[in-house]
């Protein structure tokens, strides 16, 4: 069932490591696929490396197994409360990576010092507030903190991001890392100072409707 969806989400979780956005077993990514309403999600407690298409696990809205023999993430209640709130979401992603990390670690948005942020995102990256893992509670903190962002910071844990496919989901938790390096050396150096409004709106507006192909 939906094998090439597991495929591609097999995939897309090595891009995890090459990116330096997990370590060891940490982080995981969700497809919905938006036919069936179904979603594909890691298996919990896997090494990246040892990963197959066969062991992802496929999951309803409500988190009933429909096919698969492992256990699914220990975040699936949090990525499908996330699915049921945000029918224009096919794709999260769940990551620990360091320097955002960081800044969610103080509990601190990181404001749009970059045009890269700017495009991307449209606005700040915001930090939701603390949620134990293994229930729906971070996937409530993501709906209600993540706004118009593909991106949110939870506080004293990591990155959420999200997309309309797996994919751009993806791409956007490595733009949230490389960002947040960046505002954080830039912090060494100094105060940047930040991108006004309506340029941050010219930015994001150029990148969404003109830029590329």
């Amino acid at each position: 069932m939906l094998d090439i969806l597991r495929e591609e989400l097999w995939r897309l979780h090595l891009e995890l490591p090459k990116n330096n956005l997990v370590t060891w077993t940490s982080g995981n990514i969700s497809a919905r696929d938006p036919e069936s309403g179904l979603v594909v999600i890691k298996p919990s407690g896997i090494r990246y490396e040892e990963l197959r298409p066969e062991h992802m696990v496929i999951v309803d809205l409500e988190g009933d197994i429909v096919e698969g023999t492992l256990k699914p993430s220990s975040d699936t209640a949090s990525h499908l409360y996330i699915y049921r709130h945000r029918p224009d979401v096919n794709g999260v992603v769940h990551t620990h990576s360091r320097y955002a990390t960081a800044f969610a670690a103080v509990g601190k948005s990181i404001p749009v010092y970059l045009t890269a942020q700017a495009d991307e995102f449209g606005g700040e990256i915001p930090c939701g507030g603390f949620a134990l893992i293994g229930g729906e509670e971070i996937g409530k903190v993501v709906v209600e903190s993540i706004g118009s962002s593909l991106a949110v910071l939870l506080k004293n844990h990591g990155v959420f991001t999200i997309g309309s496919s797996a994919q751009a989901a993806l791409k956007a938790a490595v733009m949230t890392e490389d960002i947040a390096a960046t505002v954080w050396l830039a912090l060494q150096i100094g105060q940047p100072d930040e991108i006004p409004a309506e340029d941050v709106a010219k930015l994001h507006y150029r990148y969404t409707h003109i830029y590329g192909q």
